[in-house]
């Protein structure tokens, strides 16, 4: 089982500042990620983020797990990118000690809704592995939501903000595109239904990348079977096993108290997308089996 602890705030200002500093001068000699957590939000995208930080051959993004470098900086270099990752060095001499060849990653979850963030890596990473979690999107729907109410992001309640979202998101995506600069912050903060449709980003993603460098991960399997979940990940990342980490669920909130009514239009909205999904988990997802007992 995965027990849940909190996350510590990031990092001073300063101290990022000067890291970028000395980060940018040595971006060369930095490595680039051989994979990325690309979403989805609010699914278990720390948790996971903080479990393969363990494995002796990863090593993770420095001062921040999510570099936001595809959805919202890329119009910075990709030097100011490959500049918050470690040394090449660092990865020649881990390889030397344990015959392992090492990896990077970030974990940045908006990058799988956003609208040109898949072109943008598949150009800028060629290679590069995806990861994604799920979870019931009802439930990612709801939690997005607190979120976003304790960031500052969201006023309205959940159900008024489930009747605005067409209308906040409506464009905004074309928008985007047409303009590589914009950022929306409707886009971002407010598709709690949208954001849930998981198949139609994971198509997107399969004609980029083919489906065999994409792995789906269902996080109420990975919250309660970690183990098996975590077996399948080093898999598809071509990882050795070197015992099991200590599994800790990060960023967790309470499971929605919203009206059944509510609950039961949002499970029928989602039901052709959770149909979709199942191909890519090679199961029905969690929150669509049968009780057990």
């Amino acid at each position: 089982m995965v027990r849940s602890v909190s996350v510590s705030p990031p990092g001073k200002r300063a101290a990022h500042a000067a890291w970028m500093t000395a980060g940018r001068l040595t971006s060369q000699a930095r490595m680039l990620p051989g994979f990325l957590i690309v979403g989805a939000q609010r699914c278990g995208t720390t948790s996971m983020y903080r479990t393969l930080s363990q494995h002796p051959a990863v090593l993770k993004a420095v001062l921040h797990k999510g570099v936001h470098y595809f959805d919202m900086n890329y119009g910075r270099s990709l030097g100011w990118y490959q500049a918050h990752f470690p040394l090449a060095a660092r990865a020649r001499r881990l390889q030397g000690s344990t015959a392992i060849t090492p990896l990077t990653f970030e974990s940045s979850p908006y990058y799988m809704f956003h609208p040109l963030a898949p072109a943008r890596i598949a150009r800028d990473l060629p290679g590069v592995k995806l990861l994604v979690l799920v979870r019931d999107p009802v439930e990612r729907a709801y939690s997005a939501h607190a979120h976003e109410l304790a960031r500052g992001y969201e006023s309205e309640s959940f159900e008024r903000a489930l009747e605005l979202e067409d209308d906040r998101i409506s464009g905004e995506a074309e928008r985007i595109v047409a303009s590589p600069g914009y950022l929306s912050h409707d886009h971002q903060h407010h598709a709690y239904r949208t954001r849930g449709q998981y198949a139609e980003q994971l198509e997107v993603l399969e004609k980029m990348f083919g489906a065999e460098r994409i792995h789906v991960v269902d996080s109420g399997d990975f919250f309660t079977r970690p183990e098996p979940v975590y077996d399948g990940v080093l898999d598809f990342l071509g990882l050795p096993h070197r015992g099991y980490p200590a599994f800790e669920r990060y960023n967790a909130r309470p499971r929605s108290a919203m009206p059944e009514s509510l609950h039961a239009k949002l499970d029928e909205h989602f039901l052709p997308f959770d149909e979709r999904l199942a191909r890519w988990l090679g199961d029905i997802p969690s929150w669509r089996r049968p009780a057990a007992g």
